[in-house]
């Protein structure tokens, strides 16, 4: 292939071998190294112009070193040569957009450089943790003999394989929550669902004596009739997640329809178009925000029957229930809900035909709301009904005058509003705790008898929970919510209470129904052994039938085959009719008569002992 005119030109004559060269020989590659080394030996031959340096205005690329300090390898070929004066016959333009893309892919080829030696040091790394591992775990194994590098592949891939499979075992099923991860799972029975949820003793001692009548709460509620389900809705005591489970989480002929983006449900009786729910999410703040004892007795029945004539009006059970906390986690769960803007202005507190006056009931705060309160502000205000609200909410506020605190002394309204809180309650068709959940679930499904569909979840991480307080500002809660410490101390006594007698009411309705099944069976059995001695007797007093025909007159064994067979009706006759004939052989030399019938007698009582 013949070269260029300008090519040849720049390349000058022929290089020629000096003396004392060595000779050309037949290797391609040695030939050309020794026509480059002659080339770069003349002076101003296309080589040495290289070795000067590039043209102008044609960089050496990123991070590259001075010419001076290492000059760069003589072209290998004579392609290699025409690089430079090509490149410098370029336009300005291109060479320089030619030098921009050569920077970049220097920048480019550092970082990929960078981070392939990032990933190997972070594999061999790896590789060093890894084996110290095994050396530590499988140090005794390595004596029986050194594994070839397949083994080793192999047990490094179980060894991941098990990592990763803990990992997502951890990811789907976390804590201790989940069944498999625990040991006594296969070594002892399930676990009682109702184990103490506060993770005090199951024991339990009780402090109040309460009578049958108090402790079983068996209500025959209707959902087709006329009965109402009233909840009264305590502020932060998980009312709201109780309420939602009312409307979402019952297993009902005709479920609550909820639609999406709205609060309240429907939830209609079962072919008709009336509640049979009264609360936040099926009727909404019909009686006004967060109604207490007070204002539902009195408004509850004008809001459902009030369009109705009084003669027409039936005869209804309102069933009232509703959900305590313990008063300190209430009370901080109150106050962090205030920080944050809740005011419950909407709540009307109407008593006795009215609501209080603003001297009655004055404000602890002035402007929108009260967002922001640090809690030594929340505590000093003296007019605040976060103050034992739990026992004002549940008691008549008509026996104390309302909210008019000159009727009677401090003393005696509190004494009253108390007992009147503990009474109400005690009637009340059910009531829940926070701290109790599944027990909560257990009894209002035992009370009501409808079932939920999930189980309740017991949440012992909240708002309340979070804060920390030291031991003299929890006193201080506590003195400020006295009247709320004793009736939790008395409603959770009684919820107690109640909960161990269902279910031992319970035990002894499924002892009582094992006992009636054993009777069942018993009547079976002697209906079975009369039936059999009326048979032998009639054979018996027949002598015109053949000893062949009947040999085993034996009521005894008769008895056996019969329990048997009624016992076990499904089985296969024709076993049943080789059992007979089985029998049949064996008794064939026993004697006959009255005596028979005696000996039969006696088996039975033999045999219904042994049965037992």
């Amino acid at each position: 292939m013949a070269l260029p005119a300008f090519a040849a030109r720049a390349l000058g004559p022929p290089l020629q071998p000096e003396q004392g060269a060595p000779a050309r020989t037949t290797c391609p590659r040695r030939h050309s190294r020794v026509e480059a080394e002659l080339a770069a030996s003349r002076p101003g031959s296309v080589a040495a112009s290289v070795r000067a340096g590039p043209p102008r205005g044609v960089s050496l690329g990123f991070n590259s070193p001075p010419l001076q300090d290492k000059p760069p390898k003589a072209f290998s070929s004579l392609a290699g040569a025409l690089r430079a004066p090509l490149f410098a016959l370029l336009p300005r333009g291109r060479r320089r957009r030619m030098h921009d893309l050569r920077r970049r892919w220097d920048l480019g080829s550092l970082c990929r450089a960078l981070l392939t030696r990032g990933l190997a040091a972070v594999g061999h790394s790896l590789k060093h943790v890894l084996s110290a591992i095994f050396s530590k775990i499988f140090g005794p194994l390595a004596s029986v003999g050194n594994m070839d590098e397949k083994s080793n592949k192999l047990l490094l891939a179980l060894v991941m394989l098990f990592l990763f499979a803990v990992i997502v075992l951890q990811y789907v099923c976390p804590g201790t929550e989940c069944q498999l991860l625990r040991l006594q799972a296969f070594s002892s029975p399930v676990p009682d669902p109702y184990r103490s949820e506060d993770e005090s003793s199951a024991r339990f001692v009780p402090r109040y004596n309460f009578s049958r009548g108090d402790l079983l709460r068996k209500v025959d509620f209707d959902i087709k009739g006329d009965d109402l389900i009233v909840f009264l809705h305590i502020q932060k005591t998980g009312g709201t997640t109780f309420g939602r489970h009312l409307v979402r989480n019952i297993q009902l002929e005709q479920p609550c329809e909820c639609r999406v983006g709205q609060k309240k449900c429907t939830c209609h009786r079962p072919g008709k178009r009336e509640t049979w729910l009264f609360s936040r999410f099926s009727t909404g703040w019909s009686c006004g925000l967060h109604a207490d004892w007070t204002e539902l007795t009195s408004c509850v029945p004008a809001v459902v029957d009030g369009k109705r004539d009084a003669r027409l009006r039936p005869s209804r059970n309102f069933h009232y229930i509703t959900i305590l906390r313990d008063p300190v986690s209430r009370y901080l769960s109150e106050w962090r809900h205030v920080q944050r803007g809740a005011t419950w202005k909407a709540s009307l507190h109407v008593c006795d035909g009215r609501p209080p006056t603003s001297e009655e009931l004055p404000s602890c705060y002035t402007g929108d709301d009260w967002s922001g309160c640090p809690l030594k502000e929340f505590m000093d205000c003296p007019y605040n009904l976060a103050n034992n609200r739990q026992v004002r909410m549940l008691s008549d506020l008509t026996l104390v005058g309302c909210y008019n605190l000159s009727v009677m002394p401090e003393k005696q309204r509190n004494k009253v509003l108390l007992e009147s809180a503990k009474s109400n309650l005690k009637h009340m068709a059910f009531f829940g705790l926070t701290e109790f959940q599944r027990k909560t679930q257990y009894l209002f499904e035992k009370t009501f008898n409808m079932n939920f569909i999930s189980p309740f979840t017991q949440y012992n991480t909240t708002r309340a929970s979070s804060v920390e307080i030291n031991e003299e500002i929890q006193k201080r809660i506590e003195g400020l919510n006295f009247l709320d410490m004793e009736l939790y101390s008395y409603a959770k006594d009684l919820f107690l209470q109640r909960y161990q007698f269902m279910r031992q009411k319970e035990h002894q309705d499924a002892r009582r129904k094992r006992q009636e099944q054993r009777k069942f069976l018993k009547g079976r059995f002697l209906q079975t052994h009369f039936q059999s001695q009326s048979q032998g007797q009639s054979q018996s007093q027949s002598p015109g039938q053949n000893l062949s025909q009947n040999p085993n007159p034996n009521p005894n064994q008769n008895l056996t085959q019969n329990l048997s067979h009624n016992l076990t009706p499904s089985s296969n006759p024709n076993s049943t009719q080789r059992e007979n004939r089985g029998s049949q052989k064996q008794g064939s030399g026993q004697g006959q008569g009255d005596s028979g019938t005696s000996n039969g007698t006696n088996d039975y009582i033999g045999s219904v002992e042994t049965w037992r």
